[in-house]
Order: C-alpha cells, then sequence, then structure tokens
C-alpha cells in the first residue's frame, strides 16, 4: 500500500512537471523567441555605430542594476496585451536620437554590420507617425516590452522609451506655443507692459491698499474701544509708511515686504469681521477723502509759494560771487578797467548780440556756450546791460576771463539818461502810488494770489529794456537779443542771413500743444482787444530773437509799444470804463488787465503780424519747468532755454537738464571755490 501510494505521488509530480515544462516552452516560442530575434536586429543596428562587444556588455550591466525589478514587476502585473512593433518603434526612435540612445547585445556571434540606408525614408515616417499617434498605448506598453524580451533587452528598451517620451513631449509642446505665437502674436510693447506694468508694480499697489484700509480700520477700532486691534493696525501701518517712502516699484522693495502684506492682510481680514458694518466704513472713507482733497489743495498752495519765493530769491554762493568781483573791480586803476576790442562796438559787418542780466553765472555761460560753438569768435560782439550794483563785477568777470578773440561791453542801465519816466510808460507806472501800495504792502489782500507777478524782475527795467534795442545800438543793423537762462548748442551766424521778409523779429512759434495762443495771455473780453487781435494767433517766445533794426525804426516798434503802454495806464489810473460794469484796474485782478504781466503779452501785441517764424530746432524751450521735454530735441537744438522758475543755478532746478548748463561753469576758478559754488 505504501509502494502505491509513493509512486502516485511520483507520477503526479511527473505530470505538474510536465505541465509547467509545456507552459514554459509555448511561452518562449510566443513570446521570448520573437523578442529576441527584434532585439539582436537592435544589436545590429548598434553595432553598425562601432561600438564593441565588452563596452556594450559593460553598459548593459550596469543597466541591469538599475531597473531589472521594477521592469520585472511592471511586466508581470501588467494585464494588457503585449504590442510587438512598439520594439521596433523604439528602436527607429534610437536610430534617430544615436548620440544620446546606446542599444546593445551581449551575444557576440549576433554582431553583424547593417547599413542604415536599408531603412528607407518611408519606413522611418510611418514609424514616428505611429508613435504620436498611439501615445496613451506607448505609455501602456513601455515597462513591458522593453523586459519580456529577456534578461538585458528590458533595461535597454526601457531606456530608449523613456527618452524618447521626454524628447517627443518638449517637442510637442514647443510645437504648440510656436503655433500659438504664430495664430496669436503678441506686439512687442505689450510683451514689455506684461514684464514692467502689473507685475511689477502689484506689491507697491497692494501696500498703498493696505495703507488705507488699515488707517480707516483703525479709526472704527478706536471707536469702538477694540484698543488691541487699534495697536497691530498703526504698528503696521507705520511699517508700510517707512517701506512706501524709501520704494517706488516693486524692485525697490525690501525682502520681508512680501511677509508684510501677509500679515496685514490677515490682520485687515480679523478686523473686517469685527467690524463688518459697511455703513460706517464708508462713511470713514469719505471722510478720508475729503480730508485728503484738502491736504492736497493746502499742499499746492504751499508748493507754488515756496517755488515762487525759490525763483525770486538770490542763492549766497552768487551774491557772494558779485560781492567779490565788485571789490576787485573798483580796486584797479581806472586805465586797467576797460574791456578790449572796443573798436568793434558798432561795425555792423560783425556778429552783434545783446544780454540785458544781473546774473554773472549765467551771462558767463551764455556767453561761453556761444563762442564754444562759433565757427570764428573774432566776429561776435556781446553787449551786456545790467544794474548799478553788478557794474563792476560783470566787468570784472570778463576782464579775468575774456572769452576766446570775442568782444565783450558792459554798460550801466543807470547811464541810459534818455530812459526816464517821462518817456517811458512802464517807469511811470511803477513810480505810482498804487504800483507801489501793489507790490510793497504787506497786507494787500491779493498778496497771496498774485505772488508769481510779485516777482523783481516784473520792476526790473532789464526786462523792459528789449523794446528800445534801436536806442541802445543806433549804428546796428541786425542784432540777436538772447535772454540769461538759455545755453547755446551750435553754431548761430546762420541767423543774420535768413530772410526776415519785411518783418522786424525772427523767433520760434509755440502754438504746440503745451503752449499758448494769444487767448492764453490777451484779454479778449476787452473790445479793444478783440478788435485788434485774433485769438487764435500763434505765440511766439523770447529767449533767442533776431530783430531786424533798419525795418524797427521804419515801423516805430516802440511807439507802438508806448502807445499800448499808455492805455494801461489810462485804464489803470483814471478809472475810465471800456466795458460797463467792468473796471480793468491792475491792483485787484490780474485777470481784468488787457494782457497779463510779463514782457511777453506786450511783446506779442507790439509785434503782431511783424514775426516771422524760425524753424523749432532753433530754440527749444521748457527746460525750466517741464520734466518732458524729449532727449533728442535737446540735442538738436542750436539753444536750449531754461524758461520758468526753475532755473539751473538754483537748487530747485530740474537735476536731468542741469549739466547742459553746467558743463559751460568754471567751478574750479578761484573765485567759484571761494564762494562754494559748486558743481
Amino acid at each position: 500500500m505504501a509502494t502505491f501510494k509513493k509512486a502516485a505521488t511520483t507520477q503526479q509530480r511527473w505530470r505538474n512537471f510536465g505541465c509547467r515544462k509545456s507552459v514554459a516552452v509555448s511561452l518562449v516560442v510566443s513570446v521570448i523567441a520573437p523578442l529576441l530575434f527584434l532585439a539582436g536586429r537592435a544589436g545590429s543596428f548598434t553595432s553598425a555605430f562601432g561600438e564593441s562587444h565588452s563596452e556594450s556588455t559593460r553598459k548593459l550591466s550596469a543597466l541591469e542594476q538599475n531597473f531589472p525589478q521594477e521592469a520585472l514587476k511592471a511586466a508581470s502585473t501588467d494585464p494588457e496585451p503585449l504590442n510587438l512593433n512598439i520594439v521596433g518603434q523604439d528602436l527607429s526612435s534610437s536610430l534617430i536620437q544615436e548620440e544620446t540612445i546606446d542599444v546593445s547585445r551581449t551575444d557576440a556571434t549576433s554582431y553583424q554590420q547593417e547599413d542604415p540606408a536599408e531603412h528607407t525614408a518611408d519606413k522611418l515616417e510611418e514609424q514616428k507617425l505611429a508613435l504620436r499617434t498611439s501615445s496613451s498605448e506607448e505609455q501602456r506598453d513601455t515597462p513591458d516590452n522593453s523586459v519580456v524580451g529577456g534578461q538585458h533587452d528590458g533595461p535597454q528598451l526601457l531606456q530608449v522609451k523613456l527618452e524618447r517620451q521626454v524628447s517627443d513631449s518638449g517637442a510637442d509642446q514647443i510645437g504648440k506655443e510656436e503655433s500659438n505665437a504664430k495664430e496669436n502674436p503678441v506686439p512687442e510693447p505689450n510683451r514689455r507692459k506684461e514684464k514692467k506694468g502689473s507685475i511689477h508694480d502689484s506689491l507697491i499697489r497692494a501696500l498703498r491698499d493696505q495703507l488705507i484700509m488699515g488707517k480707516a480700520y483703525a479709526t472704527l477700532a478706536q471707536a469702538q474701544n477694540n484698543l488691541r486691534l487699534l495697536q497691530e493696525l498703526k504698528v503696521q501701518t507705520k511699517e508700510i509708511q517707512e517701506i512706501l517712502l524709501e520704494a517706488e516699484t516693486d524692485s525697490e522693495l525690501p525682502n520681508s515686504a512680501r511677509s508684510k502684506i501677509k500679515y496685514m492682510g490677515e490682520i485687515l481680514e480679523r478686523a473686517k469681521a469685527q467690524h463688518y458694518d459697511c455703513t460706517a466704513m464708508v462713511k470713514k472713507l469719505r471722510a478720508m477723502l475729503h480730508a485728503t482733497e484738502q491736504e492736497g489743495r493746502m499742499l499746492k498752495k504751499q508748493s507754488v509759494f515756496l517755488s515762487q519765493l525759490a525763483a525770486k530769491t538770490i542763492p549766497k554762493g552768487l551774491h557772494c560771487l558779485s560781492m567779490r568781483l565788485s571789490v576787485e573791480f573798483y580796486s584797479l586803476p581806472p586805465e586797467s578797467r576797460e574791456l578790449p576790442h572796443q573798436e568793434n562796438l558798432e561795425d555792423p559787418n560783425l556778429y552783434h548780440y545783446a544780454l540785458f542780466s544781473d546774473n554773472v553765472l549765467a551771462t558767463s555761460v551764455v556767453i561761453n556756450s556761444t563762442v564754444s560753438t562759433a565757427k570764428d569768435p573774432r566776429r561776435h560782439v556781446f553787449h551786456l546791460v545790467t544794474d548799478k550794483l553788478n557794474y563792476g563785477a560783470m566787468k570784472m568777470w570778463f576782464l579775468a576771463n575774456p572769452p576766446k578773440g570775442a568782444t565783450v561791453d558792459v554798460q550801466n542801465i543807470d547811464d541810459f539818461k534818455w530812459l526816464n519816466s517821462s518817456y517811458c510808460p512802464v517807469l511811470r507806472q511803477l513810480e505810482s502810488v498804487t504800483m507801489k501800495e501793489y507790490y510793497f504792502r504787506s497786507n494787500n489782500p491779493s498778496v497771496a494770489t498774485g505772488l508769481k507777478y510779485r516777482n523783481p524782475k516784473y520792476l526790473s527795467m532789464l526786462n523792459h529794456l528789449r523794446f528800445y534795442l534801436p536806442e541802445i545800438y543806433p549804428k546796428l543793423d541786425k542784432i540777436l537779443f538772447l535772454d540769461d537762462d538759455i545755453v547755446v548748442q551750435k553754431d548761430l551766424t546762420p541767423l543774420w542771413s535768413i530772410n526776415l521778409r519785411g518783418n522786424v523779429n525772427g523767433a520760434v512759434e509755440t502754438c504746440g500743444a503745451s503752449f499758448h495762443r494769444f487767448d492764453k495771455y490777451l484779454n479778449f473780453s476787452n473790445p479793444l482787444i478783440s478788435k485788434s487781435f485774433d485769438p487764435n494767433a500763434c505765440g511766439w517766445a523770447y529767449g533767442m530773437n533776431i530783430f531786424d533794426l533798419r525795418q524797427w525804426r521804419d515801423k516805430d516798434i516802440t511807439g507802438i509799444y508806448h502807445r499800448w503802454q499808455d492805455m494801461v495806464r489810462l485804464l489803470l489810473f483814471t478809472g475810465r470804463l471800456l466795458i460797463p460794469g467792468v473796471c480793468f484796474c491792475f491792483a485787484q485782478n490780474e485777470d481784468r488787465t488787457l494782457w497779463k504781466l510779463g514782457t511777453l503779452p506786450p511783446g506779442l501785441i507790439t509785434f503782431y503780424n511783424l514775426t516771422y517764424s524760425l524753424n523749432k530746432h532753433w530754440h527749444v524751450l521748457g527746460l525750466g519747468y517741464n520734466s518732458e521735454v524729449k532727449s533728442k530735441d535737446i540735442h538738436s537744438a542750436a539753444v536750449i532755454h531754461y524758461n520758468g522758475n526753475m532755473k539751473p543755478w538754483l537748487e530747485i532746478g530740474m537735476a536731468k537738464y542741469k549739466h547742459y548748463w553746467s558743463r559751460h561753469v568754471m567751478f574750479d576758478h578761484p573765485y567759484l571755490q571761494q564762494c562754494n559754488i559748486n558743481e
């Protein structure tokens, strides 16, 4: 019986062994053998690239150490049917990416030289198409087919598949982005805005918004006696204010800005949860808005007042320079006080300039810049007129620092005995009681509103001397008038050869977008003005003007100026009304005069229809008040003009324009160093 059982057990074992053997044989025949055959072909491809057998074995062993367990596990658990085509597809991919993918066989006997040309272009295209259209199958089949082929083929094919998937996915993504860019191109300015616009300013805006909300909630918390929340809000708003004082863009923010925004956001959320009364919040924000508007108006008035005050004050350094030069001049013997080349002053064949100023440093810049750009400085003559206080200083400066080759003459306005109140209407106005009261009485109610026109330049006859050029220079035919706040950048001699076509004044018109026409300077509500002038007539600029003095004398330009000034005097001091119910009283309101103060409005009237328009490149204005003057316009201009309150020699001057002026100043001069005039 025992023998029978033993025999039965042995027979059962043989049956199981036979079954297992048949399964193994079927597996080898149906799956492993075809994969070995195809992998052998892959090895032959690799051998075509010249890889040695020992090197292939070494690489294959390294791959086996990393991949076999995971690969075999994936192969044993995948229920999907095997896709044998993937092997050929992967091998085709390996041919294309021969520099990055290594495929080899360990069987030395299967090494065969195979010509890659046998694989036609059509075959490669079909394989690429199959790769792209069956991506889902590849993702499922890659781990299975990469290892089923045998012990060595699995890791090789897995590497091929992984690298091919990475390459194809990156290429597909790039292709999609390129196609989208072609279909929907983004303009270059918009791309810049994406980089420099809202992204970079978002943190600054967030901080400003949090600052406003923090102040509002702090007020509500104080009203409801929530001291803890109030303290937190005060601390955070103070820190945010300090950050905003130091930074204007996101790039200037400290590294802790993001954390502060996050923490402040949490505090505001708690404040919102505790003080959710919308009505109270709206009232508080309206009150804050009203207070901010009031503060803004007050600060604007203060800014205007301080800018006007700074514009009419003389810097300490300039006052020191004038005093030192005056002392030096009057210490000279009389015979040493005369400037050279005085014989050129009345020669009509030379280029003559008129410059009226009491600023020694500004005058030197005008002359230095003009001479430095002149082709022949010896043919240029500068006629300077100043007041009695600065006469010695002006003359001493050019005695000590004569411009190379040019002629300079300095005159004192007090020596013009013909310029008196009986001849000049402006002097008669300045001597009147009403004018003195307007300018010098501190309790005048119009002081605050008329501060601009209380500037000493409106009282100085140096400013009105431009209307008396033929009287000052009776033997000259043409003269170029220059202001003392200009810089010359190009040779100005071509201006003398311009044909003014019978006009008296050659000037650059200023009726552009940022400048004004006649209606901005003259009171066209007065019938005398409205009947005499066109409100849309184009204005022009003082600062660089070429005057034909022969035409001036023929047309009696000074007489036209006097007649209009006498008319203003009649309106001011006789009280006669041109319009019923309206008194054009100078001391009460500047808007009720015939024109605004200064020399430009009477100049527009005097030279009306007698002005020739010059090319705009001769004269570029606005460097004393406009921060948006284009640099290309400045560089192409023959003359740049610092008209406005922000003169380059003042501390309030705009730094971006100062270097055009300061490069003509001799800062190493002993007089300037002694008076602490530095760049």
